[in-house]
């Protein structure tokens, strides 16, 4: 598909979504009703206000502006044969995003697929399915105005057993499957897929504090890497170097900001010890949860090679950040950290496809091929090989 028809469907997606404000949030609001006893953090996923569908639109914006991903020349030589190679990016072809709770995916991820050439099918958690099945209808519309193929964007409204053997068989011949959602689901698509999968991988993100550091400024980033507790960039666990100055002071202090924001704070007995508002837990596997809830979960290190083996050991790959003064360090553990972005003294929160600058992100990847953390439309492209010759053989 041509650039310009695609910038061209992004654009009238866009005005539908403006113009169809009160519909969406008037499905949304049947969704959240239908099932009521859903947790904070799944709430917080599903609810479509008038900030997210501003989100959707300044993502369909965003992603039209970006540069087209396919037909670009990655390689090319002419051989002394004049046999003329050329490397480019491609489409995958056929995309399945399965994802839960979120309907913005349904127009944000299907955008940044979609601008990279690709066709889209999407299957959202039922929670969402009246949401996403109007957003999928706007994408219809939005096609059909510009006449372009109305089998880009596609909606499975297919029950779990369906879905799951659509995943066994590729009855729909896919090429790739992206599953954004808990691990069972993840899991799940890992070990039945026929057809490669990129996993958009959990959080469980961890912040080290090191002794010479600004612990104010930590202060600051822990809240915020807790601001909202149900998306994949948020923190979870927090390591404190032993030798900081005025640990318990600090740590107190650390604490009364942490439960004054209705957060819950848990450690192990040796931390706990050092304050008696800090809920104790020594059960090790409570470092490998993510937690999705107001919680946050504390622990005392020797120094930053037991944080780095921490985090290797337990996080989720996704993110981490280290707090110091010292900059040898900071690139020891920025080096030293196996997670798709590591920060030094700021916060988490900035692991998303619009703030590093890629736009919609289609999935925070944290897997190693590929591409790794957010995946914007220049990384949904493959590349294939064009050689154009005149007769040539090879002797």
């Amino acid at each position: 598909m041509e650039v310009k028809l695609k910038n061209s469907v992004l654009s009238s997606l866009a005005q539908l979504l403006e113009t169809n404000r009160e519909k969406i949030m008037e499905a949304n609001k049947a969704d959240m009703h239908t099932f009521p006893n859903m947790d904070d953090s799944i709430k917080d996923r599903l609810r479509v206000d008038e900030k997210k569908i501003d989100g959707m639109i300044r993502s369909l914006e965003e992603v039209a502006s970006q540069p087209d991903p396919e037909g670009k020349t990655l390689y090319e030589f002419v051989r002394e044969d004049r046999l003329h190679v050329v490397n480019q990016t491609v489409p995958f072809g056929t995309i399945l995003i399965i994802y839960e709770s979120r309907p913005d995916v349904t127009i944000e991820a299907a955008a940044t697929a979609f601008k990279a050439g690709n066709r889209i099918l999407l299957r959202g958690g039922k929670e969402a399915r009246q949401t996403n099945l109007l957003l999928t209808a706007l994408w219809q519309q939005a096609l059909a105005e510009q006449n372009a193929n109305p089998d880009y964007i596609r909606y499975l409204d297919l029950s779990r057993e369906e879905i799951q053997h659509l995943i066994r068989e590729n009855s729909h011949g896919v090429d790739l499957i992206i599953p954004r959602g808990g691990e069972g689901l993840i899991r799940f698509v890992q070990e039945n897929a026929s057809v490669p999968v990129i996993v958009s991988g959990r959080g469980n993100n961890f912040l080290y504090v090191d002794n010479n550091s600004d612990f104010a400024m930590a202060i600051r980033l822990v809240l915020n890497g807790k601001k909202r507790i149900s998306v994949c960039n948020a923190i979870d666990k927090v390591l404190l170097h032993k030798n900081i100055d005025k640990l318990e002071e600090k740590l107190s202090d650390l604490v009364t900001h942490l439960t004054e924001k209705g957060i819950e704070v848990w450690g192990n007995k040796e931390i706990a010890a050092l304050c008696n508002r800090i809920k104790e837990e020594n059960d090790a596997t409570t470092l490998c949860e993510e937690y999705l809830a107001p919680k946050l979960y504390l622990s005392l290190v020797d120094g930053i090679e037991e944080a780095i083996d921490m985090i290797n050991c337990y996080s989720g790959g996704h993110t981490a950040v280290i707090i110091t003064h010292d900059a040898t360090k900071a690139v020891e553990f920025m080096q030293q950290v196996d997670c798709a972005a590591v920060y030094h003294n700021a916060s988490s929160r900035f692991t998303d496809g619009g703030q590093l600058g890629v736009g919609a992100e289609i999935a925070i990847s944290t897997q190693k091929l590929h591409f790794r953390g957010p995946l914007g439309a220049q990384e949904l492209v493959t590349n294939k090989w064009f050689v154009y010759g005149n007769g040539q053989i090879r002797e």
